[in-house]
């Protein structure tokens, strides 16, 4: 293990890697980024499917022996079969954390982001398809993704709720993961391997009100450049160890074996050269944590990380000062996160269209 993965995970982080593919699978890649590197856990997301599947070549045997499929069903059989040889991939470490890590995500398709019904059946539908433990299944954090994701957990289903921006919705995807947990029990579901974690998306954020900040021009404004998505992700963990003090619900229903819903930091590769290419997994080390990387970001923390700069828990008055000048100096952040969480969902129905295009390529060349 590298000494910085090493630290930053022994402080508490549980480093995910944020990519998946099935040439990462088969040639050893994902073994030794948990053997060197402390990865244990993965992200995929369908902009990541995206990529994987537009390669020519890794993809085409399978794709022959499934013939002349409809696309729909050629992409659901691609991407849960990575899903499911990853998960065997990460069993051992799954069973070694009594299932808090050792998970591997999949998405619902993006297109269902404001369709409550339907984002909960094909939730199901992945669940069964993976027919993985150490699975988990990804739900949009939209306000028809709430209910989905309450009714996804109460069947027992373990769920990344993602796209996450504002800690207003932070705090509702709380108490749909605390209800769905509740109805879990109350439907007679083992709650101790239920694991969920909410992705709160970082680097988004500061690219989004660098921008603002640029456009005022003001000393003032200039100098909150690259602040705004650390202080938003640090108060999201404040509201995270808040809630589960001082939710009464919780505490029947941790006495009865469930797990938190863990922070996951997502969006986490720099996009800013101006800034460090380890910044958003260095200054965000805490306790109960997942860190979900771009490889290429994960080398660079295992190359200079520093696990010591992300004082998070007990800090937060800066984080909140920090918001506070925001507003002064003209940034509404409320616009900032409505907006970004529907160009997330847009962005993702994007590369779902082009996932779309690119295995039915790959049907047709396969097939003659």
């Amino acid at each position: 293990m590298t000494a910085s993965t090493q630290a930053i995970s022994e402080a508490g982080v549980s480093i995910w890697l944020d990519d998946l593919s099935r040439t990462r699978i088969e040639s050893g890649n994902l073994e030794e980024l948990i053997k060197n590197d402390n990865v244990v856990g993965v992200t995929t997301n369908p902009s990541i499917f995206q990529k994987a599947l537009s390669q020519v070549g890794p993809y085409d045997a399978q794709l022959k022996e499934l013939g002349k499929v409809d696309v729909e069903t050629a992409i659901r059989e691609l991407t849960t079969t990575d899903v499911r040889n990853a998960c065997d991939i990460f069993k051992p470490v799954a069973e070694a954390s009594d299932y808090v890590n050792g998970r591997v995500s999949i998405e619902v398709d993006p297109r269902l982001a404001h369709e409550t019904e339907a984002t909960e059946k094909q939730a199901e539908e992945l669940w069964e398809k993976v027919d993985r433990k150490n699975a988990m299944i990804k739900i949009p954090a939209t306000l028809e993704g709430l209910p989905a994701i309450t009714a996804t957990l109460a069947k027992g289903i373990s769920v990344n709720v993602t796209l996450i921006f504002s800690l207003e919705r932070y705090e509702q995807v709380i108490d749909a993961f605390i209800e769905g947990i509740a109805q879990a029990a109350a439907n007679g579901h083992d709650l101790e391997h239920i694991a969920s974690v909410a992705s709160f998306f970082v680097s988004r954020v500061d690219t989004a009100v660098d921008k603002q900040l640029e456009e005022i021009g003001s000393l003032e404004a200039k100098g909150l450049m690259g602040k705004a998505a650390v202080a938003n992700a640090r108060l999201a963990y404040e509201l995270f160890e808040k809630k589960f003090a001082e939710d009464s619900r919780w505490a029947e229903l941790e006495a009865k074996g469930a797990k938190k819903q863990r922070p996951l930091w997502a969006s986490t590769g720099t996009k800013n050269a101006a800034y460090s290419d380890t910044k958003y997994v260095d200054e965000l080390v805490a306790k109960d944590v997942v860190n979900t990387m771009p490889e290429k970001t994960l080398l660079a923390v295992a190359d200079h990380g520093d696990a010591t700069l992300g004082i998070v828990s007990g800090n937060y008055d800066e984080a909140h000062d920090i918001m506070n000048d925001l507003a002064e100096v003209g940034v509404n952040f409320k616009d900032v996160t409505d907006k970004l969480e529907a160009d997330g969902v847009a962005a993702f129905i994007k590369s779902w269209d082009s996932v779309l295009s690119d295995v039915q390529a790959g049907i047709d060349r396969v097939n003659g």
